[in-house]
């Protein structure tokens, strides 16, 4: 007697380097957004908070629209996945942006450092709450540990000239980090990463053409070092590394990529070091060792 009973199709296992594809990501978005500091240290002294904006965004605009072409993964989203992602947009490309740009003409880098800092831990909350990713005691640890190096990184760092205006704009920022993470986390299973990061900075590209004369002003008598880096800016940690975050932030959990991003805050201290000749203190070598003890703690499951 012949055995009709169906047999199940069997998947074909991923290939082996998949698993090793997230942390590739997660990688090359805090080593990018680490090098960032620099970039906006450099650019920052010539250029102000909204024309810096806007052309660091138009030239990560321009780069992801040559990815996106290069990759053929345009799919628009329509309805109010399309509306949720330009609202995304024009939070997390300009707002936050203009926000932290803002805040970093007067504050002083550890405060900076340490408000920043505040978002890996409102994500994790956020998340816990919002999309039941829950609050895993080695997540919460790892969070903790490394934004104990945050700080021990601001109190070697800070002068003390903190106004309250960029303090409040410091803060905002990190609300608009935190909430635009769980924004993408949960319009990600709708669209395309690449094509949600090439529409998301486009949204926030248009939102900041308002500055656009202070721009063409300013780039008239800028000098081209801090144009270089105001395009590096728009390259790299706006197009590569948003891009390289989408792509994680799909495979892996808000609260878990999100305190992946506390090693950028050493990594800032190592490039600032060996491009700027900015010794860091032993107080700030002790909070970057913390940072990357609490990521590792926090992230070991990354994947």
């Amino acid at each position: 007697m012949t055995n009709t009973t169906p047999v199940a199709p069997v998947t074909p296992a991923p290939p082996a380097t998949h698993r090793f594809l997230v942390p590739a990501a997660a990688a090359v978005t805090v080593v990018l957004w680490g090098s960032a500091f620099i970039g906006i240290r450099s650019a920052g002294f010539d250029y102000s908070p909204g024309a810096l904006a806007l052309g660091r965004i138009l030239v990560g605009t321009i780069t992801l629209t040559v990815m996106a072409a290069l990759a053929r993964k345009l799919r628009l989203p329509r309805g109010r996945t399309l509306v949720g992602v330009i609202v995304w947009g024009v939070l997390w490309f300009g707002l936050y942006n203009l926000a932290l740009n803002a805040a970093e003409r007067t504050l002083d880098a550890g405060t900076a450092s340490l408000l920043v800092g505040l978002a890996p831990i409102l994500i994790a909350v956020f998340a816990g709450i919002s999309l039941g990713e829950g609050f895993p005691a080695r997540l919460l640890l790892g969070i903790g540990i490394a934004f104990a190096g945050v700080a021990g990184i601001a109190l070697a760092t800070s002068s003390g000239a903190s106004g309250g205006v960029s303090v409040a704009l410091g803060l905002a920022a990190a609300v608009i980090y935190a909430g635009s993470t769980m924004m993408q986390k949960r319009l990600l299973p709708k669209v395309e990463s690449l094509t949600m990061t090439w529409l998301g900075c486009l949204a926030g590209t248009v939102a900041c053409l308002p500055f656009t004369p202070v721009l063409l002003d300013e780039l008239a008598v800028a000098p081209t070092s801090a144009t270089l880096s105001m395009v590096y800016l728009g390259v790299f940690p706006t197009a590569i590394a948003f891009a390289t975050w989408g792509f994680a932030l799909t495979r892996t959990t808000a609260g878990r990529l999100g305190a992946a991003t506390y090693a950028a805050a050493p990594l800032a201290l190592l490039m600032s070091w060996a491009l700027l000749g900015e010794v860091p203190t032993p107080i700030a070598l002790v909070g970057g060792s913390l940072c990357l003890a609490g990521v590792l703690v926090a992230t070991l499951k990354l994947r």
